[in-house]
């Protein structure tokens, strides 16, 4: 009983917390059908609940095997909440191939676009499965909060000369500062420095690396880029920024 009523209370919380944010994003989600590139995420089905008011969700990674997710494969398989399975894409963020242009009502990516090397050709591609009028729901984290503390923010030109120049995932630009700058303090996860650059190393493999650091004005520069009306920005303790924008 106790643990029940402890659990009501959390959950309650949680429905107060970020009510008028919520409020602007969830016409978008309820009842539709999205896609979630880089999930599952706890964060929507806990502080942004989006999993339990959508339709149907399909999910997409780059491997059948990842850090976050263990082994997974193409189908049917996309457990993203009880009760509730889409279609699970292999596939490079930055190419949904075999997604038919303006396909979804929505599309979710938290944590993702920091460990994308080429930001801007990712978004392009996102906007391209998303159907106008579409939302665009993106989580990334406050570097002041993370290991990243310590790094500068990416500037937009960074990112559009990554874009002229069609950088792909095994780029290793960032290599440098990152040993430099990396907090391990706030990283108990990342092993030895030993490790943790023998890791990087092989970031194409793997994808732990965050290529980029972003804050909401360089985020909200990328939307501006695509003409994507932004509907709202909120920070989630304990690290996320969340921007949300439809498109046009």
């Amino acid at each position: 009983m106790k643990k029940s009523f402890l659990s009501s209370l959390k959950q309650l919380r949680r429905d107060l917390l970020h009510r008028d944010f919520k409020k602007k994003i969830y016409p978008f989600s309820q009842d539709k059908n999205g896609l979630e590139v880089g999930g599952p995420s706890k964060i929507f089905a806990r502080e942004l609940p989006l999993y339990n008011i959508a339709n149907n969700i399909d999910g997409c990674n780059f491997s059948t095997r990842t850090m976050w997710e263990g082994t997974i494969a193409a189908g049917l398989h996309y457990n993203y909440t009880p009760g509730k399975t889409g279609y699970q894409f292999i596939s490079e963020a930055s190419n949904l191939q075999g997604i038919e242009n303006n396909h979804y009502d929505f599309l979710l990516a938290s944590h993702c676009l920091e460990h994308c090397a080429n930001a801007l050709k990712t978004m392009e591609e996102w906007l391209r499965v998303t159907r106008p009028g579409g939302c665009l729901l993106l989580i990334l984290p406050d570097r002041r909060f993370t290991f990243d503390h310590n790094r500068p923010i990416t500037s937009f030109e960074h990112l559009l000369e990554d874009y002229h120049n069609n950088t792909g995932e095994n780029d290793t630009t960032h290599l440098e500062e990152i040993f430099a700058l990396h907090d391990f303090s706030r990283d108990r996860d990342s092993g030895s420095e030993a490790e943790f650059k023998a890791r990087s190393y092989k970031n194409v493999e793997n994808r732990g690396m965050h290529h980029h650091v972003f804050d909401f004005a360089l985020l909200e520069k990328i939307y501006a880029f695509f003409g994507i009306a932004v509907t709202g920005t909120e920070f989630i303790y304990p690290y996320h920024q969340v921007i949300a924008g439809i498109k046009k």
